[in-house]
C-alpha cells in the first residue's frame, strides 16, 4: 500500500518517463508535488525503493527504473495531466497537524523537528517533512510526529531518536506523557503531574529532576498516543 505521496511522486516518475525516456530531476519532482525542499523527495523515492516499486540504476545520474506499478496509478498515467493532491495542515499558533481524513493501512503525518526528552528545546518546525504511520494507531482529531532527543523518558520505553505521534490536545489527564510549552519558546516531552496549584513536568529516568511551574507558564500542546522505532 503506496501513501498518497508516493502513488502521485510514482506517477509523476512513469509520465516523465514515457514522455522523455529519462527520469526526471529531484527539483522537478519537488515542483511536481509543490514541496519546499528536496528533503521530502528523498524519503518518498527510499520508500518507493523498499516497496519495490522503482530502482536507482547504479553509475547514473537521475536514473531511476520502475519495477511495477498499482492498478489505480496505471489508470490515472493514461489521463491527461496530472495534479498532484497535496496535503496541508495547520494549527494556527500550535504546531500544525494532520488529520485523518481517508481509510487506508498508513497515513502522513508531518514531521516537526526533535523534541527534548530531556532539556526543553524550542520546538523545530519542518514543513516539508512526513512520516508514514499504520492508521490503526491513529484516533480522531489530528495529529503530528516529533523526533525525540535525549533519554529522560527511557524509563516509560521512550529512547533518544524515536518518533513519537502526538494527539492535538490542550488537556490532558493527569498521568499523561504530554507535549509541554513552558515560557511560550520552549517544548518538552514529559509526563504531566498536577500537585496543587502547579504543575509538574515529570522525566523516566531517575538521573533528571522534575520540573514545577506555575499553570500560566505552561500550555499543552499534544498527548502521545504512539510511538515508531527504527532498528
Amino acid at each position: 500500500m503506496l501513501t498518497r505521496k508516493q502513488h502521485e511522486l510514482l506517477l509523476f516518475i512513469h509520465l516523465r518517463l514515457s514522455e522523455s525516456g529519462v527520469s526526471p530531476s529531484f527539483d522537478e519532482m519537488k515542483d511536481a508535488l509543490k514541496l519546499k525542499s528536496k528533503s521530502g523527495i528523498h524519503r518518498l523515492i527510499t520508500g518507493l525503493e523498499e516497496r519495490e516499486f522503482i530502482r536507482r540504476l547504479p553509475h547514473r545520474a537521475r536514473a531511476l527504473e520502475i519495477l511495477k506499478m498499482p492498478e489505480s496509478a496505471v489508470r490515472a498515467a493514461d489521463s491527461v495531466g496530472f495534479a498532484p493532491k497535496v496535503i496541508q495542515g495547520g494549527f494556527g499558533n500550535a504546531l500544525p497537524g494532520a488529520s485523518v481524513a481517508e481509510t487506508s493501512d498508513s497515513v502522513q503525518l508531518p514531521l516537526y523537528g526533535r523534541i527534548a526528552a530531556g532539556t526543553p528545546v524550542e520546538a523545530l518546525r519542518d514543513e516539508d517533512e512526513f512520516i508514514d504511520v499504520p492508521a490503526t494507531i491513529l484516533g480522531k482529531g489530528e495529529h503530528y510526529a516529533l523526533e525525540v532527543d535525549g533519554d529522560s523518558m527511557i524509563e516509560a520505553g521512550i529512547l533518544d531518536g524515536d518518533t513519537v505521534i502526538i494527539s492535538r490536545a490542550d488537556t490532558a489527564e493527569n498521568g499523561a506523557i504530554v507535549v509541554a510549552l513552558v515560557d511560550g519558546q520552549e517544548v518538552t516531552l514529559k509526563r504531566l503531574r498536577r500537585k496543587g496549584g502547579a504543575i509538574a513536568l515529570e522525566p523516566a529516568n531517575k538521573n533528571f529532576e522534575t520540573r514545577i511551574f506555575p499553570p500560566e507558564r505552561v500550555k499543552i500542546q499534544g498527548q502521545l498516543v504512539g510511538l515508531l522505532r527504527r532498528y
